[in-house]
């Protein structure tokens, strides 16, 4: 991964970055399979250190079986990388402001 140039995170830019990650693939999810088709999403953020900040994205999803046919896997991948895209937009708003 790329070095963004951030300063030390405090807990709240932690809990915040784990939010927008999470939103973002949530509504990724949501935006290609309607919510009743969705039997189970499961989204796990997992955030080490500080600086250098590690993020890892886990994104589960359980369609109904209505949907058998829908590829689960790109849509998981796809929605992980909503969730990174997120993260890095909020790190490099971080950077630019730590700059100032």
């Amino acid at each position: 991964m790329e070095e963004i140039g951030i300063p030390e995170l405090t807990p709240e830019q932690l809990e915040k970055l784990c939010e927008i990650g999470e939103k973002a693939a949530r509504e990724y999810v949501v935006s290609r399979v309607s919510s009743r088709k969705i039997s189970a999403l499961n989204i796990s953020i997992d955030i080490e250190g500080s600086k250098p900040v590690t993020v890892n994205i886990d994104v589960e999803i359980n369609l109904s079986t209505l949907m058998k046919d829908y590829n689960v896997e790109k849509l998981a991948k796809e929605a992980t990388e909503k969730a990174f895209a997120s993260i890095k937009d909020y790190l490099s708003e971080l950077s630019c402001k730590s700059t100032r």
